[in-house]
């Protein structure tokens, strides 16, 4: 069986930058699992999947662009101190705000000064290229209540919870 849209399909992953730095990884731990083609990954990995079966090790080099995006200036902003009244506001910390099309997102703190807070709504991997070692564990057919739902109910299609 391939990976095309509604399997479900589990994999182990590392992704690391272009330096080969290791940002993120299943290894060692229970494999990613999820409902292809129901936006749960990357553009660029859901590419790279599509086609692959149980059993198949694969590196896909995924552009930034494919990946969470480019960097986007207009997302970093100093915002009045006066706005995190009462709080102990530190560099790294990550908050959920208004951007500017009014929707809730996430940003980081990057800067702390006496009058202002700059923080940053990029996602923290926006800007980067990407490499993904790649794995698939499994691939099999979406129970008919996990497409109802767009999710998948474990490795098994129960649900665990």
């Amino acid at each position: 069986m391939t990976i095309s849209q509604d399997k479900v399909v589990a994999m182990h992953y590392t992704v690391t930058d272009q330096q080969g730095n290791e940002l993120d990884t299943s290894v060692g731990g229970e494999p990613l699992v999820f409902l292809f083609g129901h936006g749960s990954l990357i553009p660029g990995l859901e590419q790279a999947l599509a086609g692959k079966s149980s059993g198949d090790k694969f590196k896909a080099d995924i552009a930034a662009a494919e990946a969470y995006g480019e960097r986007h200036d207009a997302l970093t902003q100093a915002v009045p101190k006066s706005m995190f009244e009462g709080m102990d506001v530190a560099v790294g910390m990550r908050f959920r705000a208004a951007g500017p099309d009014g929707r809730e997102q996430s940003v980081i703190v990057l800067e702390v000064t006496d009058e202002e807070v700059v923080v940053d709504g990029n996602h923290p991997l926006s800007g980067i290229d990407l490499s993904f070692d790649v794995e698939v564990i499994l691939v099999r057919d979406a129970t008919e209540e996990e497409l109802a739902h767009g999710h998948v109910h474990g490795i098994d299609g129960h649900a665990g919870h």
